[in-house]
């Protein structure tokens, strides 16, 4: 626990001087360069999701989302949740769904200004980091990608709440769960020191009595969620959310 907590408390500080030395280096130009916008991370990741990202462009030419509402931001678990806006209907000013699928965290700190800073919301709620672990990056490492994107958030937006969705306990990944529980552990470490932010546990009620995946909430491809897992998630997420309060009979037990 305390090597977790000096991790965290580390990697704050060299993020704090990181995004001094940048702001001094690459201020915003008017047409809202950043450094990250010259980065070769940032033009790889904008040529590979060059699809997703043009139709969200489209959605908002058609209709451009109300400042002040709630953008749920991530990887296919939050693109494939169809049912979001129905499930969050009574969140003030609306909820704006902008995951992509096989996207990872290290993605959307370099995304955070298209996917979320544009949508000026009161609230950003956040799920990625289990393809990050898939592709060999570790809990650290997911974590500084995580702290990268609150950073960026934070520099438009300084009274957006900040909530993290847990990994989840994904059955074709149950090799991973040893990752994927210090993952959870030190970003909600992280959070613990980040004002206005919180770590939302949907690892814990999607684990059953034998403490492993409960297969009821998981598609024949063991990885993504059936409708029975959106309504645990509904039922954990709503009292997050303003106005979200799910209907007892909605409610899993």
């Amino acid at each position: 626990m305390k090597s977790a907590l000096a991790a965290v408390a580390l990697l704050m500080a060299a993020l704090a001087s990181h995004a001094q030395t940048a702001s001094a280096a690459f201020p915003y130009e008017a047409d809202g360069a950043t450094a990250a916008d010259a980065s070769s991370d940032y033009l790889a990741a904008k040529a590979r999701w060059h699809n997703e990202l043009a139709a969200f462009a489209r959605a908002d030419q058609e209709r451009l989302p109300p400042p002040g509402g709630v953008v749920f931001v991530g990887s296919s678990t939050v693109r494939m949740w169809t049912r979001l806006s129905q499930d969050f209907a009574r969140v003030p000013g609306g909820v704006v769904n902008r995951g992509f699928g096989g996207s990872t965290l290290a993605d959307c700190s370099l995304f955070a200004r298209e996917l979320v800073v544009r949508y000026k919301p009161r609230q950003v709620m956040v799920y990625a980091g289990d393809n990050d672990l898939a592709e060999g990056r570790t809990p650290l490492q997911v974590l500084e990608s995580f702290a990268r994107f609150a950073n960026a958030v934070r520099a438009e937006l300084p009274d957006a709440r900040i909530s993290f969705i847990s990994v989840k306990p994904s059955p074709s990944r149950e090799q991973l769960m040893p990752q994927i529980r210090e993952t959870n552990h030190v970003v909600s470490a992280y959070l613990n020191l980040l004002p206005n932010s919180e770590f939302i546990d949907i690892y814990t009620p999607m684990l059953g009595a034998d403490g492993r995946p409960r297969m009821e909430l998981f598609r024949g491809d063991r990885l993504h969620m059936t409708d029975e897992g959106y309504r645990l998630w509904q039922s954990v997420i709503a009292s997050h959310l303003p106005g979200a309060a799910v209907p007892a009979a909605a409610a899993l037990p």
